[in-house]
């Protein structure tokens, strides 16, 4: 089954509720939450207080936070305490990728870890046992409404052959008309901001995902 993760980084911040509410009734299976420290990429997103507050308005959620973040040890504990369901790191960091990953495990959530359109999939191979999932990034992170760097998605099928056996997400650029390839690449997680959201109807958009896929 593919999933499709809708980034509400492309929500309007005035009617945030509204949207999660119209996507997850439309059939989307999880949200997808970028936090973004204005350091590890040029731009400054949301934090636990967040989560928090989508946890108490859409408790069964599941939120998939994703931290482009030069430090995520340091708020591994907040995310978890807020109510995250999947922490996801990048391997760009410069703390210690392993005790990252156990932190997260550690507290019963998915471990995730994140690479950058030129991260060689390589990279990933040494950390692939605590990994629940990997996040391909096919734009160059910190932006929404970027085009897809297709190439980017050769490492969701090089870590397939690899043997990689779990989630493999991918995050940039994806709307109805390339889904399909990145799909046959290896990918069974799609997440989407600006192609949902700004939709004219994302409702019905969903719904042509999943005839699609």
């Amino acid at each position: 089954m593919v999933e499709i993760a809708p980034s509400i980084l492309a929500a309007d911040p005035m009617n945030m509720g509204r949207d999660i509410r119209m996507i997850l009734d439309a059939g989307a299976d999880m949200l997808h939450v970028d936090v973004m420290d204005a350091h590890f990429v040029p731009n400054l997103s949301f934090g636990p207080a967040l989560v928090k507050a989508i946890r108490g308005a859409f408790p069964t959620a599941h939120q998939d936070v994703h931290l482009m973040m030069t430090n995520p040890e340091q708020y591994i504990a907040p995310f978890a305490q807020a109510g995250a369901s999947s922490i996801t790191v990048h391997i760009e960091i410069a703390g210690s990728v392993r005790e990252v990953l156990q932190d997260i495990r550690s507290r019963g959530l998915m471990s995730g870890l994140s690479v950058k359109p030129g991260t060689p999939h390589e990279a990933l191979l040494p950390w692939l046992d605590l990994c629940d999932l990997v996040l391909i990034m096919t734009v160059e992170p910190g932006f929404g409404g970027q085009s897809m760097i297709e190439s980017a998605l050769d490492k969701a099928t090089r870590l397939r052959e690899a043997g990689f056996q779990g989630v493999i997400s991918a995050d940039g650029g994806i709307n109805p008309d390339n889904a399909p390839l990145v799909v046959d690449k290896g990918v069974n997680r799609l997440v989407m901001g600006t192609a949902l959201f700004g939709a004219e109807d994302p409702v019905a958009t969903i719904g042509s995902l999943r005839a699609l896929l």
